[in-house]
């Protein structure tokens, strides 16, 4: 269930992380509180993932996947620029977290 938590957690990071674009600075209600309440929500599942998981693999996956996943949907949402060298780096992320994984 650690891994449920984790990931779900990481799902929130990319929500708050792109909620933070939509809120303008904290200036648009909604938006705003939908990215508080994401980051908390973020923050209390990955506390109950690491009562299981080591601290040092959860929070490089959380943050791996928040990571790669808000720069996805930077380019999908936001029109971010798509270069060989940006991609390259993001699959590299995405190898770590991969092998963070499969040797916890």
């Amino acid at each position: 269930m650690a891994w449920v938590y984790l990931f779900v957690a990481a799902a929130l990071e990319i929500g708050w992380a792109v909620g933070l674009k939509y809120s303008h600075g904290f200036t648009k209600p909604l938006p705003s509180v939908l990215t508080v309440v994401a980051m908390v929500l973020s923050l209390v599942l990955l506390a109950m993932a690491v009562r299981t998981l080591p601290i040092g693999t959860s929070y490089a996956i959380w943050t791996g996947i928040g990571a790669v996943g808000t720069a996805v949907l930077g380019i999908a949402l936001f029109s971010e620029p798509v270069t060989a060298w940006r991609v390259l780096f993001l699959l590299l992320i995405v190898g770590g977290i991969a092998g963070l994984k499969v040797t916890a």
